[in-house]
C-alpha cells in the first residue's frame, strides 16, 4: 500500500525541515515539523512505513529534549510499525529512554542488548558510554 504521491511529498518535505532543525539543535521546532508530517499519515498509522521513521524521529528528538516518557511512547509506536522491530536505533533509544526514566534494569538491558545484536557495537558510537556499560559484561 502506497501513500498518495502529493501526501508523501509533503511528509518528506516536512521531515526534511525537521531534520534541518535537528541539525541546528532546534529540537522543539524539529518536533513540530515531525508532528505535522505524522498528522498527514492516514490511520491506522502503524500500517505505513512513513510512520516508522516519523515515530523514530519524534522519539529521538524527544530524547534530545530530555522528554524521556514521551520518547518512550513514540519509540514503542515505532516498534509496531513496518520494520520497527528489527531497527537497532529504535532499540537503542528505547533502552536509553527507559534508563533515563529509571525503568526496570532488566528491561533496559534487554533493549540495549537487542540494539547491540541488530547493530553491533557501532550503534553505540557517539552515545554516552554508560549505556553500553550496562551490557558490556554480557557481550564479552
Amino acid at each position: 500500500m502506497n501513500l498518495n504521491e502529493k501526501v508523501y511529498s509533503e511528509i518528506v518535505r516536512l521531515s526534511k525541515e525537521g531534520d534541518a532543525f535537528c541539525d541546528n539543535e532546534e529540537y522543539q521546532y524539529a518536533k513540530e515539523k515531525y508532528m505535522l508530517a505524522l498528522d498527514l499519515v492516514p490511520n491506522p498509522k502503524r500500517d505505513w512505513e512513513a510512520a516508522t521513521w516519523l515515530y523514530i524521529a519524534l522519539g529521538d528528538v524527544s530524547f534530545l529534549l530530555k522528554s524521556y516518557n514521551e520518547a518512550t511512547e513514540y519509540l514503542f509506536e515505532a516498534i509496531n510499525c513496518p520494520d520497527g522491530l528489527g531497527n537497532p536505533f529504535i532499540m537503542l533509544r528505547l533502552g536509553e529512554s527507559l534508563f533515563e526514566n529509571g525503568g526496570d534494569m532488566n528491561r533496559i538491558k534487554d533493549y540495549l542488548m537487542r540494539a547491540f545484536l541488530l547493530g553491533g557495537k557501532e550503534i553505540f558510537e557517539g552515545e554516552d558510554q554508560k549505556y553500553f556499560s550496562l551490557i558490556e559484561e554480557i557481550v564479552r
